[in-house]
């Protein structure tokens, strides 16, 4: 397992949920956990990972991520067992998605 950390400092949008879980390991080899954090306006994601060495691909997926929702005070914990790219950005969208129709 390889352990990759990302760090978006100066996000404008947070998110009214405390948590929400997306996806399951086994189905689609990928979960999502999206929490709120004090981060001092930051987004800090957290990547769990089977597929070892591909650390470019994945800043690439959180940097377009993160260029698109603009995160702050907000923690992503990734659980991945070899998902592709396309699937990762599919999940963590579903995740923002869910936490932003649940708010009261």
């Amino acid at each position: 397992m390889e352990t990759l950390v990302f760090r978006f400092e100066q996000g404008q949008r947070r998110i009214p949920t405390a948590a929400q879980l997306v996806g399951v390991v086994s189905s689609g080899n990928l979960e999502v956990l999206v929490s709120r954090a004090e981060l001092q306006a930051a987004c800090e994601i957290e990547v769990n990972t089977a597929a070892i060495g591909f650390a470019p691909i994945w800043q690439a997926v959180m940097d377009d991520f993160q260029a698109r929702w603009q995160l702050a005070d907000v923690r992503i914990a990734i659980n991945d067992m070899g998902a592709t790219p396309a699937v990762v950005s599919l999940r963590l969208d579903q995740a923002i998605e869910a936490c932003l129709e649940s708010a009261p």
